[in-house]
Parts: C-alpha cells; sequence; structure tokens
C-alpha cells in the first residue's frame, strides 16, 4: 500500500494495423519512465485506432492478444505497470477494452460500455458493449477505467464512483473537431470529476489517420474542477503526474500536485496544425517521399503549398505552374513569388500545346456547337492529367486543393482539379482559407517545418478569386459572395437545415434554393473525391453520408 503513485501520460502516435511498431514504442517509453508505477497509453493503442473492417480479420484479433500477451511478460521485471487499450474476444464477440498489464500478467481486463455510433464512429458495427465495470486495485488505489465515450455519459462514472474508484482513468481516441478540446474539458470531463468528486485522468491520441486527426490534449482535472495538468496538443508527449493521498473530511482522497499547464493553439492555428499533422502521416505512414501540386497563383494553392511544407519541409514539396491562354501575368508573379517565399521547386509547364491538340481532335464532332463549359472543364483535366503523370514518373503524391465551399456546390471538375491522392482544405470552407491564409501570412505553426514570415504574396489573399478558364472570369459569376455562400452551407451542410428556415435566416430564397440543388446534384463527385482531413462536424465522407440518387428537396 503507497501513499504515492507517479502515473505517467503517455500522449503517442498510432499505425492502424501496424502491432509491432505501437508495441515496441510503448516498450520504448517504458524504458525511460524510471520511477513510473503505471503507465497509461491511449484507446486502442496497440491495433491503433479506428482499426474500421481490419478488425474484422481473425489474424489480426490473434497476433494483437500475442502482442498483448508478450507486453504484459515486459512488466515481470518490476518496473511500471502498463494500460494498453486493444481489442479483446469474450464468448465469440469484439471488445473494446483496456488491460492493466503488471507484475509479467494481466491483471485486469476492463471493456467499453458506451460505443458511438455517430459521425466518424461505427464501433456497434464492430463491439458488443461491456457491463458496468467494477474499479481495479493498484498499489493501494482504486482505478475506474471508463473508456472514451463511457465519459460522455453519467453512468459508467457513477457506478465506478459507489463502486468505490478513488481516480478515473480514462484512454481516448477522441478526434479533433474546431472547439472540442474546451468541450471535453468543460463540458464532459469536469462536469464528471465533480459530479462524482474524483479526480480524471483524459488521455488522448495525436496523429493523423486517413481523414481524422487527433490532438492529443490531454489533461488531468480535479474534483472540484481545477484543471491539475494540461499536455500539449498536435505533438507526442510524455509526462509524470505525481499523486498522494491526502487527509478528507471521508477518510482520505488521492490528489495530483499541480503540474505544467501547456498553452493548446488557438482558434485558427487549432485548424491549420490539424491540416498540417493529417498531411504530415499520410504522407509518411503511406512512404510517399513527397508532393507535387499545381500552384496557380491564387489561394487554394497557395494555401495547400504552405501546408504542405509545414508538414514535410520545403525539400519534398514541387509545385507545377501550368498557364493556360486565360492565365494572367499577375497569376504567374504571384505563384513564382509564392514559391520563393516557400523555398519550393517551381516548373512551369504551360498547358497550351494539349488544349490545341484536344481542340484539333474533338473539333468535327463537335462542329456546330459554341464554346462552353466543355472546354473550360478540358482544361482543368489536362492540367489533373499533367500532375498525375509527374506523380506517377516520380513519385510524389499529388495534393489537391479545392476547398469545400467548392466541393459543395460542384464548382470542381472531376478527374481535373480533384485529381490526386489526399486534399488538405476538403472541410475547409472558403471563408476558412481565407482566414488561415491571413493568419499564417503573420504567424507560424507551433509543428511547422516552413519559414517564419509570409508564406504568399498578399495580393493572393486580396484578389479575387477566380479559375481563370475563360476570359476575364470571375468565381462570383457562378456563386454567390464566399460569405453568403458559406452561411448557406453551413446551414445546409452542418445544421441540416431546410431551404425556409434559411430563408428564416435572412438569405434570399431563390439562391438557397439554388445552392441546396447544386448540393444535391454534386454528390456523385464528392463519392470520387480523394480523402482530406475532417475539421467540423459535418465533413463530407464519414460525417455526411447521402445517397446519390434521391428526390428529396426542402424548398
Amino acid at each position: 500500500m503507497a501513499d504515492t503513485l507517479i502515473i505517467t501520460l503517455a500522449q503517442l502516435n498510432q499505425k492502424v494495423g501496424d502491432l509491432a511498431a505501437n508495441a515496441a514504442a510503448m516498450l520504448a517509453v517504458r524504458e525511460r519512465a524510471e520511477g513510473s508505477d503505471l503507465i497509461v497509453y491511449p484507446e486502442m493503442q496497440l491495433i491503433g485506432y479506428p482499426p474500421e473492417d481490419l478488425i474484422l480479420k481473425p489474424a489480426l484479433i490473434e497476433r494483437a492478444a500475442i502482442a498483448l500477451e508478450a507486453l504484459a511478460a515486459a512488466t515481470a521485471d518490476g518496473g511500471p505497470a502498463m494500460l494498453v487499450g486493444s481489442v479483446f474476444v469474450r464468448d465469440g464477440a469484439l471488445h473494446n477494452g483496456v488491460a492493466l498489464l503488471d507484475q509479467g500478467k494481466v491483471a485486469a481486463v476492463r471493456f467499453k460500455v458506451e460505443l458511438p455510433n455517430y459521425g466518424t464512429f461505427d464501433e456497434k458495427r464492430y463491439f458488443l458493449p461491456g457491463p458496468l465495470p467494477e474499479p481495479v486495485p493498484f498499489k493501494g488505489a482504486m482505478l475506474g477505467l471508463p473508456i472514451c465515450e463511457d465519459i460522455w455519459h453519467a453512468p459508467v462514472c457513477r457506478h465506478l464512483a459507489e463502486q468505490g474508484a478513488e481516480i478515473f482513468i480514462c484512454i481516448n481516441g477522441s478526434p479533433y473537431e474546431i472547439d472540442k478540446d474546451e468541450l471535453r474539458i468543460e463540458g464532459v470531463a469536469k462536469r464528471r470529476a465533480i459530479d462524482t468528486g474524483i479526480p480524471l485522468v483524459f488521455v488522448n491520441r495525436v496523429g493523423g489517420q486517413d481523414e481524422v486527426v487527433f490532438d492529443g490534449a490531454s489533461f488531468v482535472v480535479g474534483p472540484e474542477g481545477a484543471l491539475w495538468a494540461q499536455l500539449p496538443d498536435w505533438e507526442e508527449a510524455v509526462v509524470d503526474t505525481v499523486w498522494q493521498k491526502v487527509p478528507a473530511a471521508s477518510g482520505s482522497r488521492w490528489r495530483c500536485q499541480p503540474g505544467g499547464v501547456a498553452e493548446l493553439a488557438e482558434h485558427p492555428e487549432d485548424i491549420y496544425c490539424a491540416m498540417v499533422l493529417a498531411l504530415r502521416d499520410y504522407v509518411n505512414t503511406n512512404r510517399f517521399p513527397g508532393v507535387v501540386l499545381g500552384l496557380s497563383g491564387g489561394i487554394d494553392s497557395a494555401i495547400c503549398a504552405a501546408i504542405a511544407v509545414d508538414a514535410l519541409g520545403a525539400e519534398r514539396v514541387w509545385c507545377v505552374m501550368m498557364p493556360s491562354a486565360y492565365t494572367s501575368a499577375e497569376s504567374l508573379e504571384d505563384a513564382e513569388g509564392c514559391a520563393k517565399m516557400l523555398g519550393v521547386r517551381l516548373d512551369t509547364i504551360p498547358i497550351v500545346p494539349a488544349v490545341d491538340a484536344f481542340g484539333a481532335m474533338l473539333a468535327p464532332t463537335f462542329e456546330g456547337r459554341s464554346p462552353d463549359l466543355t472546354e473550360e472543364n478540358l482544361q482543368s483535366r489536362i492540367r489533373g492529367t499533367t500532375l498525375m503523370a509527374l506523380s506517377n514518373k516520380f513519385g510524389p503524391m499529388l495534393v489537391t486543393t479545392g476547398n469545400k465551399s467548392e466541393m459543395s456546390v460542384g464548382y470542381a471538375t472531376i478527374y481535373g482539379d480533384m485529381n490526386g491522392g489526399y486534399n488538405p482544405l476538403k472541410d475547409a470552407y472558403k471563408t476558412t482559407v481565407f482566414a488561415i491564409s491571413r493568419w499564417r501570412n503573420a504567424a507560424r505553426p507551433k509543428i511547422g517545418l516552413g519559414p517564419d514570415g509570409p508564406v504568399m504574396p498578399e495580393r493572393i489573399i486580396t484578389k479575387p478569386p477566380s479559375a481563370e478558364l475563360r476570359p476575364d472570369q470571375k468565381d462570383s459569376d457562378s456563386l454567390p459572395d464566399y460569405a453568403v455562400l458559406d452561411g448557406i452551407l453551413l446551414g445546409l451542410v452542418e445544421h441540416e437545415k431546410s431551404v425556409d428556415q434559411l430563408v428564416a435566416d435572412g438569405f434570399d430564397h431563390a439562391t438557397v434554393a439554388r445552392i441546396e440543388r447544386l448540393l444535391n446534384v454534386a454528390e456523385y463527385k464528392r463519392r470520387q473525391a480523394p480523402p482530406g482531413v475532417k475539421l467540423g462536424m459535418r465533413n463530407f465522407g464519414r460525417d455526411r453520408r447521402y445517397p446519390i440518387t434521391h428526390g428529396f428537396r426542402t424548398g
């Protein structure tokens, strides 16, 4: 029985399905954790989260059990115990759970009760809920082990408190969303701690996994709601917390000595960091040597180039300017200026010869028809083919640069500017693109590898957006002002409002009805879009899953 415990919080990245690498990372932390009593790792740390349908492979389940036993055996040396999240089989059913590994064996296992099945989560597809868990005794402390979603609902923590839990240790795979760090602490963790009178440890994973990104930002809150410790966001961190059993009115309580409180990224740096980390992990984990992207002189491609440089370093980013007959001298200058500010390679490959060749090839078939959107899209598709050729020949992944506003209404060319392996802006509305571009020109992200100071000419931010696919073209020729468009899209996409509700909010009926129609008819394009990092509560793909073919309209 001890009156002091050292609990190490290991906020780590994960590689889904790479059990050997994940186990090695945990053991590496343990080797450095001299004096620690217990090391806590994030949810599903052994197999990676979310595993999706990998979890249906019997071989993965079998190997996870073997790897967990090997980790348990490592604790026979008398060093720190470990709390390790993994998948478990009981009575033929799969469970999301956590194991206490101590003294060479699996000392205890507890299962997740509340299985999220909304947004990015599909846990009811894979797991059965466990029973309400009992506390786990460990070196004189009774540990309550709720898992992620378990603390978002009161019953699990209340049950643990009634059964004598003295410290809640909650392992998490909690993806980033805008303003979610405040919701976790103020809206959830403090409520559970105050409600039960028990301190709560929240350990979250960090890093990108396909379309979701995890921000870390682990913390400890006391029973009065005080923030006892705060780990940084957007990077791995291993922090010791010191706990002491102190006298209290009703016997004794465990309290954590106040620790460091890291400053979390404010808005919009948090959005920018999400884009950087998601792209970095996607490129590196999938073993691409770098990225290539079209640099048009416009704001979307400029901020994507900056994100890529901050994620990978300038030496791994290749930009290509592909001027057409309609490309302005201003765009050429702005692309060159952006490339110089970022320190990246910039090649110029004119597409005029290819446009002329396609024109000649199609002329007999198109005879008698005036040029229209077809010829505009052809330019975009030539650019997409050119960039894919560079990707195929030299190996870098193609980054695509369309924003959520454009993707929402189909203002993007399938097999053209939608070509690519990953899109950092997929869940960023155009107004968000402007906001992060202004921010990045004035600041540098905490996890960035790019330069201090501006990353694009100011003119890129201030000039009217244009696809430059016909003479004097402006986005405003086809779309409402982006402030108006994004307001309508927030209502339609994020909040599922009807046309009438948005009209009641002050928007023009004809405009809203047109945008709703465009949103619906562009669904087939979005199904063929590359993955991109989730930022808000309703991204296209993992969150918003609409049928391509349907006849429902709200106005």
